[in-house]
């Protein structure tokens, strides 16, 4: 029975658009290695390590004979870690450890979707879209879940925007806000564990959030969204599942609260 050792670092967003590449690598004996709050979502493989665990952070520095006998045990390591780090990929090769090297991130001429750009260099005749599916019960449960953050400031709406939004929303459904555990954000449902997080997200009618991480999870656990866009291209980094809109404006202050209220009440794209 072949062994396989899948390695994804990266922020939750980009690992839900690696998923359906992931999930085209999966062997009878698969362990994936990403960061500790990425692994809930990992939901078909035999077993997980976070990275920083594995103490493959210091593996250049200060090589570690059990991680090296435990990387040779292996039969193939496919890694989007250290494939921009040129001793860490000398070092192996020099260990005749069986790692295949895969870009973390699309390339700048990429004209492509990431999901399709990640799972294109391993699916055999991957011709897209690639969609991330994380199984969870889909339960319409009549609510708005708005998640107004994400890991970069210029990426998010401004916040009286959403406060606005939630007041029109009010009177059709009733808004929930939800956020990170170190976002100032009093009475916001925050749900450390990603599978948890995104099994309550698959309960709620319509989410509203920026280019971030949680929008990718809400679309992949089937929740209608409506995704925010400004500096970032939404051809390469959109979310993308069933039911999913984006709003995309070369500003976020030009995203109007009117816009964000039809797409809302009409659940995005059915």
């Amino acid at each position: 029975m072949p062994r396989r050792l899948i390695i994804r670092p990266g922020a939750i967003g980009d690992f839900i658009l690696t998923l359906p590449a992931m999930e085209c690598l999966k062997t009878d004996d698969l362990e994936v290695w990403a960061a500790s709050q990425n692994l809930p979502l990992v939901r078909f493989a035999s077993r997980t390590r976070s990275i920083a665990a594995t103490g493959l952070d210091m593996l250049e520095f200060s090589p570690a004979e059990r991680l090296i006998e435990r990387l040779r045990s292996f039969d193939s390591i496919i890694s989007w870690y250290g494939a921009n780090r040129t001793e860490f990929r000398e070092l192996v090769a020099r260990l005749g450890l069986p790692f295949q090297f895969l870009a973390a991130l699309p390339t700048d001429d990429c004209r492509m979707h990431a999901a399709d750009f990640f799972a294109a260099h391993v699916c055999a005749g991957h011709t897209g879209p690639a969609i991330p599916c994380i199984e969870c019960p889909r339960r319409d449960g009549g609510f708005a879940v708005i998640h107004p953050f994400s890991g970069s400031r210029k990426k998010c709406w401004p916040l009286e925007h959403y406060r606005e939004l939630a007041r029109r929303l009010e009177p059709h459904m009733p808004v929930r806000w939800c956020a990170g555990p170190e976002d100032e954000l009093p009475g916001a449902v925050r749900i450390g564990d990603l599978y948890e997080l995104g099994c309550w997200l698959a309960t709620a009618h319509v989410y509203i959030g920026n280019d971030a991480g949680i929008t990718h999870l809400a679309a992949a656990v089937g929740t209608p969204v409506v995704a925010l866009f400004g500096p970032t291209d939404p051809r390469i980094w959109a979310p993308r599942g069933r039911s999913v809109q984006v709003i995309a404006r070369a500003s976020l202050d030009g995203i109007e609260v009117d816009e964000v209220l039809a797409a809302a009440l009409s659940r995005g794209l059915q």
